[in-house]
């Protein structure tokens, strides 16, 4: 009962906000215990009473999340639109694109829509009517409002084209290109974009979507489909600089409830509305949480008043502590503060959200900073001023908080207090090699020693003797002043607000090294020293990969005063067997080494030296590049060098490839004459003499020299082989020499077998396959061309022509599908019979090629007729019936079939026609084993298309070979 009661009054008063006359009745009515526990469960912390001994347990305090993150693109934060797409903001790089309307209602925002669910896309803004002379352009627009696809209109069969003059689109087209040109383009300091002959248009605060439709509007550009582009490019250099400390404040706070885990100081003050949780321990046992109230007093149960406001905590605590010990007997207090009180500040001037909030009691300045957002980028971070009864009682510098970890300026808040945040000072900013790049507050600081401490010190790599400090003379011109800060005066140099220190780097090349790239296992530079030489950075092979180039290592050197490259290369074999000789050549200082290998190409290494090595020819000094082309590993072009002949540009080439004859090269050499024309010669050059190191014979080489080098025409990099299938002694593939023929290959195959069936072997070339393909797309192409016009004949045919020319479109489509189903086999047709009989070099014999083959079946016993038969099938062959009784056996002809056209597809793949036909002539054999009867269309019965009768020739003629091939 008591339960039941203690819950219904716990129910009531939880979900009543403010209890009626009866439950508070009921509660009077209750014990201490039961007041206790329906406190508790509405979270009202009372105290027990002091015989009860009840334990009670401490609320859980949760802090508030007070801040989250903003959406940064290109390293700038900014708002997002409902779609989530970023809006648009000054410094923003974008792309736009024109192009000319072509019909009369085609879309002109050609910027994609981005998803959002639930919401349909974004209708497009169509172009209206071409433009007459008749009157003044429409300048009224809108962006494209949202619509179901309910009520989109439908599909038009076909657009109107926007009527130009050649003129007029000439014109239209030039706008075209210089909007290209132009790209990209930026957004001013004022959100604005300036596009050739429209002017200055508003863009920041708009997505893309939204930009393209605020630009689709513009009368100027009513002839144009247009598209916008966001670049989100990463800012660099002055543009990446920002306003040192503001990101401190990065966040948009969602909640102002005051925090309520700070701890508790030994000078916080008590005041009204604090709590203050006693416990008791010994005699009497008891736990109370009291609240301070406006008199400054807190109500302890049989203790009567105890005043606390105005005293410190510890004060507080000794003065409760003392109470209790004096009036309870054998009983100690154990005494913490609770919740504290809530104040109300201000926070005014510059700050992200100004107003009045409700924070901590033991809240500090940053703690209220925090609150309303933190400090806007022209609000000063360096005088916060705390602001008391109209008085400034402190002020604030929060470089001393970020840059040294200072706290001893952050002043409590008290009620009323005023927190004014000022605009911002003088500024200088530091940018380059310094690690912290930005743009400072100056308070104090006024020589460019003190900007480089608040930047924290230059980095390993600044160049400190070049750095130039750039600002705005009394003038009001930009200029610049050379800066050495490695000297004490230059550091002390006086800033003025708006000045920029820029701090280079330190050149990227190495000075006095040399370095090694390429085909090696370690590219790495070297320190140079004074006759340091090519073995000393490439000791050995094991310092390469793999198949490199051995014979060949391009130095690339470069002449300090004048900066003109040459170009040296040697044998590193030589060099490694000869480390003192000359082959072995001695290393400058910046000298690139460059390894090749054997497998690839050289030009990504080859072409930038080849590129600078033209710009620097003249007249009197040409491009220094030879050519090597033909039998050699690596051809292609090669930096000419002092003194290099014919068996360099071998070695850069990689040596002669297996297939090149040495014994005579081609050298074209083009010469300059007068001045005015180039004239070319051959000179034949002895390659085995110039690879033997005999100098005569070693022609030196001049710019421009192009080496051919020959190869051996009957060299064979691969070996081509045949194959014989089926009714041969030995079947298998046989290598083959150029100049086989089929006839050869039989005979060392063993011949035939006494079951072979030589009147039906088949033939097939890779050649052929690839020609019948060929073919085969060509007429479907032509078949297409010629059932698009059929059908438009169709659609125009009256009455029963119509639906003659509909079924004829039918057949011809089925045709079609036929004739793109149908495989290519590359079928030579060949009499193996009487090949195999004849002389060695008959007329009749097959020259052979690589991939051929030879499929020979075994004796055949059936006929097969096909076609427009009414039964497609095969008989077994009967020397008495024609080619009519076989037809007959299968049903005879259909309808639409052309009997006088029937032909015989030979079991060798030849074609024989019936009499009568216009196709192969008037000659007809008898029906032999293996034969096919095929029994062709009747086109002309239709509406006549030109190419049915080749196509159903084509169409069958390839079933009957592939049938051939696929019975092995």
């Amino acid at each position: 009962m008591l339960a039941a009661m203690l819950f219904g009054a716990v129910s009531a008063v939880a979900q009543t906000p403010s209890p009626t006359a009866g439950q508070i009745d009921t509660f009077r009515n209750m014990s201490p215990e039961q007041q206790q526990a329906v406190l508790e469960a509405m979270g009202a912390g009372g105290g027990t009473n002091a015989r009860s001994g009840v334990t009670q347990t401490d609320l859980s305090l949760v802090s508030p999340l007070t801040v989250t993150p903003k959406f940064t693109v290109g390293g700038t934060e900014r708002e997002l639109a409902a779609d989530g797409q970023p809006r648009l903001a000054a410094g923003d790089t974008l792309i736009i694109e024109l192009e000319l309307v072509k019909n009369v209602g085609d879309e002109r925002i050609l910027t994609e829509r981005p998803p959002v669910p639930g919401v349909m896309s974004v209708a497009a803004t169509s172009a209206g009517p071409p433009a007459t002379s008749a009157g003044p352009p429409s300048t009224s627009g809108g962006p494209p409002s949202t619509t179901t696809p309910q009520a989109a209109p439908a599909a038009r069969p076909q657009q109107l084209e926007v009527e130009r003059t050649e003129d007029e689109e000439a014109l239209l087209m030039r706008l075209v290109e210089t909007v290209r040109r132009g790209n990209p383009y930026r957004l001013s300091r004022t959100g604005a974009i300036d596009l050739p002959g429209l002017g200055r248009v508003q863009l920041a605060g708009l997505t893309a979507l939204e930009a393209t439709q605020r630009l689709a509007i513009e009368p100027y550009l009513r002839e144009y489909r247009v598209r916008v582009i966001f670049l989100p490019l990463e800012p660099t250099d002055t543009d990446a600089l920002r306003p040192f400390g503001y990101d401190l404040f990065s966040g948009v706070p969602t909640t102002f409830a005051p925090a309520t885990d700070i701890p508790v100081p030994a000078e916080y003050v008590v005041g009204p509305g604090d709590r203050i949780d006693v416990q008791l321990v010994g005699n009497t046992r008891g736990k109370y949480s009291l609240v301070v109230n406006r008199d400054g007093n807190i109500q302890f149960p049989d203790l009567g008043p105890i005043a606390v406001s105005g005293l410190r905590v510890e004060a507080a605590k000794a003065r409760i502590s003392s109470r209790v010990q004096e009036q309870m007997i054998g009983t100690q207090a154990t005494i913490t503060m609770g919740d504290l009180r809530s104040i109300r500040v201000f926070v005014l001037g510059d700050a992200e959200r100004p107003g009045s909030y409700t924070v901590s009691g033991l809240a500090t300045v940053t703690n209220a900073l925090f609150v309303s957002g933190g400090v806007k980028t022209i609000g000063s971070l360096r005088n916060i001023q705390l602001k008391r009864n109209g008085r400034i009682v402190s002020t604030l510098d929060l470089y001393d908080l970020l840059l040294r970890g200072d706290t001893s300026a952050d002043a409590r808040l008290q009620p009323g207090d005023v927190i004014f945040i000022p605009s911002i000072g003088a500024t200088a900013g530091v940018t380059g090699e310094i690690r912290r790049p930005a743009i400072y507050e100056l308070k104090g600081e006024s020589s460019v020693a003190e900007l480089l401490y608040l930047g924290g010190g230059l980095t390993p790599e600044a160049d400190p003797e070049l750095a130039k400090l750039e600002r705005i003379d009394e003038r009001r011109e930009r200029i610049v002043v050379d800066v050495d800060l490695t000297g004490p005066p230059a550091r002390g140099t006086s800033l003025r607000s708006g000045d920029l220190l820029r701090i280079p780097g330190v050149k990227p090349t190495y000075a006095n090294s040399v370095e090694i790239q390429g085909h090696v296992l370690r590219p790495a530079a070297f320190q140079y020293r004074s006759g340091l030489r090519l073995t000393d950075v490439i000791a050995s092979a094991e310092e390469l990969k793999p198949n490199a180039d051995q014979n060949y290592v391009l130095i690339r050197r470069e002449d300090p005063v004048t900066r003109r490259v040459q170009v040296i290369s040697a044998d590193l074999a030589a060099a490694w067997r000869l480390p003192r000789s000359d082959a072995n050549p001695l290393l400058a200082p910046r000298d690139r080494v460059y390894a090749f290998d054997l497998e690839t190409d050289r030009h990504a290494t080859l072409d930038p030296i080849l590129e600078e090595l033209k710009r620097q020819a003249v007249t009197a000094a040409p491009s220094q590049v030879v050519r090597v082309s033909g039998s050699v590993r690596v051809p292609g072009d090669y930096p000419l060098e002092a003194g290099m002949t014919v068996s360099d540009l071998i070695r850069a080439g990689g040596g002669l490839a297996e297939d090149a004859y040495g014994g005579e090269a081609d050298l074209a050499r083009y010469d300059a004459r007068d001045g005015q024309t180039r004239k070319a010669e051959v000179v034949k050059v002895d390659l085995g003499r110039a690879l033997a190191n005999d100098t005569a014979a070693d022609v030196l080489l001049e710019p421009f020299d192009f080496l051919v080098v020959k190869g051996i025409s009957e060299w064979e990099t691969t070996q081509e082989t045949v194959k014989l299938v089926g009714e041969v002694r030995f079947p298998g593939e046989y290598p083959i020499v150029r100049g086989e023929t089929l006839r050869s290959v039989v005979e060392r195959a063993g011949g035939l077998t006494p079951f072979a069936f030589a009147q039906g072997s088949v033939f097939t070339r890779e050649s052929l396959m690839e020609r019948e393909k060929e073919q085969i797309r060509f007429l479907a192409d032509r078949l297409r061309q010629d059932l698009g016009t059929l059908a438009l004949q169709a659609a125009q045919a009256p009455g029963s022509g119509a639906q003659q020319a509909t079924q004829t479109l039918t057949i011809g489509r089925d045709l079609l599908a036929d004739l793109l189903d149908t495989v290519p086999v590359g079928r030579l047709v060949i009499q193996l019979d009487k090949l195999i009989e004849s002389q060695p070099g008959a007329a009749g014999d097959v020259m052979l090629k690589d991939g051929d083959t030879l499929r020979v079946p075994r004796f055949a016993q059936e006929v097969t007729v096909i076609g427009e038969v009414q039964f497609s099938t095969s008989h077994l062959f009967d020397p008495s019936l024609s080619r009519e009784d076989y037809l007959r056996m299968s049903g005879g002809a259909t309808q639409k079939a052309d009997e006088k056209r029937i032909y015989i597809v030979r079991a060798n793949g030849s074609v024989e026609s019936g009499g009568g036909s216009r196709w192969f002539g008037q000659s007809s054999g008898s029906i032999q084993p293996g034969d096919t009867i095929v029994v062709p269309l009747d086109a002309e019965r239709m509406r006549p298309l030109p190419l049915w009768t080749a196509v159903s020739t084509i169409i069958f003629n390839l079933a009957v070979a592939v049938a051939a091939v696929a019975s092995f």
